[in-house]
Parts: structure tokens; sequence; C-alpha cells
């Protein structure tokens, strides 16, 4: 099975209890510590109402930071996606953000970022995000991202390119599309150089596009390694860099970056999929530590020739949050919110999302049509069901600094992630790990019901309704 998106896009098991099994409290001890725990965390809580002040405390708490880590529990909830947009939406407007950084493939963001920065042919976002064709396209082809996407268009329309907003992705699955990207570029600007990469990168031939066959193929010495030929090529990229008069920021710059940035995930991608057959933990540093590369050289690149930049980055909880608060950490894993702490610390906000029950767009398996499936109740025991028992339809819980709620929120407790896939038979060993909150994130967004996202291409599973949990014998 192919590693996925999101926590549980790979289906993380950590065993019936984890682990590392939390204590069992008899009864009366759980009443107590549930009921302290909520009558702790109900002073802190901001309700959500749909207004427009609603986001007032949280841009406050970003106040001049230059990183909005804007997670999700799912890939597939449409009230993460519209809260993260309208927070963005306020980055952009109030507070100067100049980028939207997603867990999405270089090349296929690229395109979009073309568009809303009116550079493309695409006649509309539906056409500008068509490039988003690969399982799991709703995470992308989506009604929320279609609208989003065209406010942006329209908010940079008449702006000067380097006042521009754009909208990048930084994942590292398109091994073979960006190859395709690199020798495109190559063939325009400089023939003889297209050759020579065209030379080393055909040694992937061999695996006829397919990512996961080569990596099997290298990582068990069935056919050859490429790293040598990834290497190479990205370093004669980065040579290119370096001896091109610098710009002001234009289109041609921005071009030879989009190829430098596709060399550099070809690069990135072989030893992921090489590797992604030795070891989960191993695959998964890899990959956060590529999203890491792709932000910093954003950062270098669109702060090149002006102001420093200001990203909103939208992942899953799990990239998003910060590992070592977590059980992946103990299981050796680092992230996206991790490296950022440890590199930009307070000028990083990470901020969490959560659902008690409700829908959510996912498939059964890995390339398997997207359906609408009913979202659980929240495990006793887990942050979700406390937050359900607050009793408020959707809240912010401010983390960062809050020293007094860190004796309650910073005890282990168990965190539901919904990737691609979610599997509700086997809920508590494949979507649900230990955090400590209060380290895990600087804020907290709940939203106690919740609907499924609307992909722009639903299938039929998608637009049936799920057959109640009780079904067939009604019990």
């Amino acid at each position: 099975m192919r590693a996925g998106y999101g926590g549980s896009g790979r289906e993380r098991s950590f065993g019936a209890d984890g682990d590392r099994p939390m204590e069992e409290p008899t009864v009366m001890q759980g009443l107590r510590s549930e009921g302290t725990l909520i009558d702790a965390l109900r002073p802190h809580l901001l309700p959500l109402s749909g207004g427009a002040s609603d986001h007032d405390a949280l841009l406050g708490m970003i106040g001049n930071a230059r990183f909005a880590l804007l997670g999700e529990a799912s890939h597939g909830t449409a009230e993460f996606y519209r809260e993260r947009i309208r927070i963005t939406r306020r980055l952009i407007t109030e507070r100067g953000f100049t980028a939207v950084v997603v867990e999405a493939d270089w090349p296929d963001a690229w395109r979009v970022n073309r568009y809303v920065r009116g550079r493309s042919d695409d006649p509309d976002a539906v056409s500008a995000l068509s490039g988003f064709q690969r399982f799991p396209a709703w995470m992308w082809r989506n009604t929320e991202v279609r609208d989003f996407i065209e406010w942006l268009r329209e908010f940079n329309r008449g702006r000067p390119l380097a006042r521009q907003v754009g909208f990048y992705g930084m994942d590292l699955y398109s091994l073979y599309g960006s190859i395709q990207v690199v020798l495109q570029y190559l063939d325009r600007v400089d023939p003889d150089q297209a050759r020579k990469a065209r030379a080393r990168y055909a040694c992937f031939d061999h695996a006829d596009q397919d990512s996961q066959s080569y990596g099997y193929g290298a990582s068990h010495g069935l056919s050859p390694s490429c790293e040598d030929e990834a290497v190479q090529q990205l370093r004669d990229m980065n040579r290119l860099v370096a001896t091109t008069p610098p710009g002001a920021g234009g289109a041609d710059n921005d071009e030879l970056f989009f190829a430098q940035q596709n060399a550099r995930l070809v690069r990135n991608a072989e030893e992921y999929y090489r590797t992604m057959f030795r070891g989960r933990v191993s695959s998964w540093n890899l990959r956060d530590s590529h999203m890491l590369e792709t932000v910093q050289a954003l950062d270098r690149h669109l702060g090149a020739t002006g102001a420093p930049s200001r990203m909103a980055l939208w992942a899953h909880n799990s990239h998003l949050g910060d590992a070592s608060a977590t059980q992946m950490g103990e299981l050796g894993e680092w992230n996206v919110g991790q490296l950022m702490r440890d590199r930009y610390a307070a000028d990083a906000v990470l901020v969490g999302f959560s659902t008690h029950r409700g829908w959510v767009t996912a498939a059964n398996d890995w390339d398997e049509p997207a359906q609408r499936k009913r979202v659980r109740d929240g495990l006793p025991g887990s942050w979700e069901d406390a937050f359900h028992c607050v009793g408020m339809d959707g809240f912010m819980l401010p983390l960062r600094g809050n020293e007094a709620l860190r004796p309650v929120a910073n005890k282990r407790r168990l965190q539901r992630a919904i990737g691609v896939i979610y599997r509700p038979e086997t809920e508590r060993q494949s979507h649900y790990f230990d955090t400590r909150l209060a380290d895990q994130f600087d804020a907290m967004i709940h939203i106690d019901e919740t609907h499924a996202l609307e992909p722009l291409d639903p299938e039929g599973a998608w637009t049936g309704i799920e057959a109640p949990e009780t079904f067939p014998s009604g019990v």
C-alpha cells in the first residue's frame, strides 16, 4: 500500500491500545477526571459563530509571525477547508501574507499558481485544478478550493507581480511529472543541457512511469538505483540558477525556480520511493523533510527582491502539529510542525482542527472511489470526546502561553486522524494516537459536527448515502 496523505492515508496503526498502553482508570476516577478537564477547558473557549470576528483572537496570536500552519483532522471535511480559507483570507488581506503552501504535488499546484496570478490560459478555477487527477483528487478538486482559487485570482487582479499571492504545493509524489517539467524547461532554454538531462533521467524508464515500482526494484536490488543521476541533475540545475543574472522577481525567474524545484523533487522523491519499502519511519521523515525544504526554498525565492515572505501552510494535523508531543515522536518520526518550530520558533504558529462526529469524504482503500462516510463519535478518553462534552458547536482553544490550562491540556490523551482512507471498523487502531495537546499546537479549533467535502467530480459511491451503522441487524 502506498504511503499516503495525512497521518492515516497510509493507515497508521498503533495496536489495540497503542505501543505504550495508557493506564486504565476506574469508572469513578474516569468520571472525576473528565469533569475536571471539561470544567478547566470552559473558561478558555472562544466560540465560533460564523461572524466576521470569529478569528480575531487567532490573528492576534499570529501577530507578526511569518508562518501560519493550519491543519485538519481529515482530508475530506468541508468545515476544515472552510475555516482555513476564512483564516487565510484574513491573513492575506489584513496581515500581508504572500503565499498559500499546501499538501499537494508541486507541478499541479504550480498550474493553479499561474492561474491565480493571471499567467495561464485556463478559463476558470475548475480547469486550473484539472492537474489533480491522481488519487485522492478530491483533496484539491473540491468546491471549497475552487471558490478560494477564484477569490485569490480576483484579489491578485491588477496587483504588480511582487505583491501577488501565490499558491504552491510542497509534497513529493510527482516523480515522473517533475522529470517531464525539468526536460520541458531545458528544451526551451538550453537544448544541450536538455539532452544531458534526458540521458540521466532515462535511468527511470524501466519502471514505466510507476514510482512505487521503481522504488521496490531499486530498494531490493532488482533494478538499478537512479540516485546518482537525480543528484547530478539537481547539481546542474543549481549551477544554472547560480549563473543566471538575478532578475526583479519576474516571470522568467519564477519559471527557472519552478524547474529547479522540480529537479529537487526528483532527487528527494527518488530517495523517498526507494526508502518506503525499508521502513515507515524513514519514508515519513523524508517526506516531511522535503516539505520543509520546499517551504524554505519558497521563502528565499519570494523574499529575494523585497520584504520577507509570509505563508499560510495547509496540511493534515499529523504534518503540522509538533510530532515531538505525540506518539509519532515516540516512534522516531518528526514532521513539518516540529521542524518549523525548531527553525523558526515563535515565527511559526501551529493550529490544529478536530471534530466529534459527522460525515467525511474518504475511501476504503488506496485508489478506490471516494465515498461519503459517517464519522463515528469521538472515543471516550479522546480530545474529540472532551471537546464534545463542553456543549459548544464550535470554538477555538488558545494553547500558546496558556499556563492556567497546561496542567490538564498537556496530559496524554487520544486524538483522531483520518486521512484519505477511513476505516471505522478498526478506528481505534487505525485512526487514533496519543498526544499532549498543549505542546502539539498553539491553538485548536473544534467543530462538533461536520460535513463531507464535496468533490468537483463526485462518483456514485460519494453521492449515495451510507447505510446506518446497525445495518443489517438493526441493533
